[in-house]
């Protein structure tokens, strides 16, 4: 059976073919979320269609977006944090599973289990105390000899080291404003986290989608909308890691070497 085939489609949605299905991670597949915007093209119909699972890291509007989960379709299994099922169902949504981290959930050939994440589960932020409010996960998604780990949003946890074996990582390295808060990575940290998780590949995510009006033309924001993947494969080569990077502009295919997660 022949390795993942990945789509970068901006911010933390990568739409990843795998052992027969098609898996889409916290997408986010409109113009706008909130008051941010979306910098680089929306992705194509295409790309939201023929979904078989759906994986929600955590419950942010940017990565549990109700609008962009309405496009893929209200039948499309969805995987959330455990304690968010019911309020998924309330809005519409049929067929939900909630995992705690160590639980695994399959899909047919997929084998999908929640690893710990680091950062705040609460739908409207970490200083609010009503609303859903869920721990937040990663994923590792195996199937066809292949595991895929997608962090979502996440500070380092000591967890990355306890990983089984990860051909292809997705990995945080920015966000969308001039700061990122606590329970981020930046390309630092995620190059650390390359050096825990000791992945074949390692793709940047979370960067180059969106800003709030009027920032993405000064020239700071212009870099933190570019800079994130390149200085993340910088400082995993300047620590000498075996770990090999593929940046993909938002929008594009992820061109994995060959013979990545390819059963033999």
């Amino acid at each position: 059976m022949g390795g993942p085939q990945l789509h970068f489609l901006g911010h933390s949605t990568v739409r990843v073919g795998l052992a027969g299905h098609t898996v889409l991670t916290d997408p986010l597949l409109t113009r706008r979320v909130g008051p941010l915007r979306r910098v680089v093209p929306v992705p194509a119909p295409e790309h939201s269609a023929g979904v078989d699972l759906v994986l929600i890291s955590h419950l942010h509007g940017d990565h549990l977006h109700l609008p962009s989960l309405r496009r893929v379709g209200r039948d499309v299994r969805v995987v959330v944090p455990r304690g968010a099922g019911a309020w998924l169902r309330g809005r519409g949504f049929r067929h939900v599973t909630e995992v705690s981290p160590g639980e695994t959930v399959r899909h047919g050939a997929l084998r999908v289990t929640a690893v710990p994440a680091a950062h705040s589960g609460h739908r409207w932020g970490p200083r609010l105390t009503s609303g859903p409010d869920c721990r937040a996960v990663g994923h590792l998604v195996e199937g066809g000899g292949c595991r895929v780990y997608a962090a979502g949003d996440t500070a380092l946890t000591g967890a990355m080291a306890r990983l089984p074996d990860v051909d292809v990582a997705l990995l945080p390295v920015s966000g969308w404003g001039l700061t990122l808060g606590p329970g981020h990575l930046d390309p630092a940290g995620a190059a650390e986290a390359v050096a825990r998780v000791r992945p074949r590949v390692a793709v940047p995510v979370h960067w180059g989608t969106l800003a709030l009006p009027g920032t993405a033309r000064t020239p700071r924001m212009r870099r933190l909308l570019t800079a994130p993947p390149r200085a993340f494969a910088a400082a995993v080569a300047a620590r000498g890691l075996d770990t090999a990077v593929v940046v993909a502009e938002p929008g594009q295919r992820i061109g994995l070497p060959a013979g990545v997660g390819t059963a033999t």
